[in-house]
């Protein structure tokens, strides 16, 4: 269970004058959350400080449900006097709405069997994280991205340190109560440099972690971004052309982003997803196995409850290419006649590959890959895409020149099933957790 302190005893206390307020009022059911939000960003720019923020954000949140209707308000004015004016205002607001026989809490059958599991979100040492440990690592980046060789020709280093602290307590007026803490910390740089031919590439690198003693290295970073930026010197426009596509396991969650709003019931409801109905069906390579998993431990996206409260629990969400579920919350269900699974994503837990990136390419005699996204949209009811790329060119095995002024453009029903080999390697700084992609014959077409 979620670590807690005597901060979060008043957050629970606010939720509880919530649900006592917004019953006695005449709502016959209701939802609060209330949070706690404290963040710090540090941003370095060539040699000196850009800019500073530190931000503690509190706030309240009310679902109410009366007589078959639904409202929700918010408000950062936590004094119980005001809670009970705010709400005394909303449930009158919600009888004068049109009744919605969809609304209502969470069967409370969906709040049982939480996980015990501690999922390890808090840094217990978060406070000793201050002002001179970032102002030092951001200049640790810059140094390391400003010492990579070839650097006289770095225009610009920027580098940023922030952490984060969240607090959170729901409670459903039908028997769910939860509470966690988190806290996330990143450590980024953005290096700009200057072409031969008066072109300014950028690139960056970010790492972050749960822990702040498991952030990679700020030299790593700053190295890294140096070395990505650089590597883009020499840019030519590349040629027209059908080739293997290697995506890099950073890059690679814009193409897996994409699924996300189509998977979710707002759209099939809505009838605005290409994936409505495609459950029991291929969409991907049957070699994609991928799990929505609430419970890895210090993930980004992990939970022991979702936003309304129903118990996370890992479940498939693509099996040999067949996908297994969407993400459907209460109300969408109730719409759809099917049982919730939950809202949103959490982590994407991938049956990897045994091969590295370098392995990967080694593979490939020309190809592409492909290192970031630029531009381009994705229809969710469709599938169609259409997307800038930029990368190198594969030769013989070889990640040769940098490519630019390239579009790939499809179809993600087809194009999925085109991926050829997943890599060993998931991303670890994203919930999304993509590895190296390999897709086969895809079209680049020269801009």
């Amino acid at each position: 269970m979620s670590k807690t302190s005597d901060n979060d005893d008043n957050l629970l206390e606010i939720v509880q004058s919530c649900i006592r307020i917004a019953k006695a009022k005449g709502a016959n059911e209701a939802t609060a959350s209330a949070s706690r939000k404290r963040d710090v960003n540090f941003d370095w720019r060539d040699g000196k400080p850009e800019k500073v923020e530190e931000s503690t954000k509190r706030g309240v949140q009310l679902g109410l449900f009366v007589d078959g209707r639904y409202a929700t308000v918010s408000t950062s004015d936590l004094r119980v006097e005001a809670l009970q004016t705010l709400i005394s205002d909303a449930v009158e607001l919600a009888r004068s709405l049109a009744k919605d026989p969809y609304r209502g809490l969470p069967d409370p059958e969906l709040y049982r069997a939480q996980s015990k599991f501690d999922l390890d979100l808090e840094d217990p040492k978060y406070a000793s994280v201050n002002a001179p440990t970032r102002r030092r690592l951001a200049e640790e980046a810059e140094a390391a991205a400003r010492a990579v060789k070839g650097s006289e020709a770095i225009l610009s280093v920027s580098t940023s340190v922030s952490d984060t602290l969240t607090e959170q307590v729901l409670m459903n007026s039908n028997g769910f109560v939860g509470q966690r803490r988190d806290t996330r910390f990143f450590v980024s740089a953005s290096v700009s440099v200057k072409d031969a031919d008066g072109r300014r590439p950028e690139d960056y690198s970010y790492a972050g972690a749960r822990h702040f003693g498991e952030v990679p290295e700020a030299t790593t970073i700053g190295r890294e971004a140096a070395e990505r930026t650089l590597a883009r010197l020499g840019t030519k426009k590349g040629e027209s052309a059908t080739l293997p596509m290697v995506i890099d396991n950073r890059a690679a969650g814009r193409m897996v982003g994409f699924l996300m709003d189509p998977l979710s019931g707002a759209s099939l409801q809505q009838k605005r997803s290409f994936l409505e109905g495609k459950v029991g069906q291929p969409v991907m390579a049957d070699k994609v196995n991928i799990i929505d998993d609430p419970l890895v431990p210090k993930g980004f996206g992990s939970r022991l409850w979702d936003h309304e409260g129903i118990t996370a629990k890992p479940r498939p969400l693509v099996q040999a290419g067949v996908l297994r579920s969407y993400y459907i919350d209460t109300y969408y269900g109730r719409k759809l006649g099917v049982a919730p699974t939950s809202g949103s994503p959490s982590n994407l837990r991938w049956s990897l590959g045994d091969r590295s990136r370098r392995a990967l390419v080694d593979d490939i005699k020309d190809g592409i890959f492909v290192t970031g996204f630029l531009g381009g949209n994705s229809n969710s009811l469709t599938g169609d895409f259409s997307l800038g790329v930029q990368g190198f060119r594969i030769r013989m095995g070889q990640i040769a020149e940098p490519v630019g002024e390239l579009n790939i453009s499809g179809n993600h029903l087809e194009f999925w099933k085109r991926l050829a080999l997943i890599g060993n390697d998931p991303f670890p700084y994203s919930a999304l957790r993509t590895p190296t992609l390999v897709f086969d014959a895809v079209s680049f077409a020269g801009v």
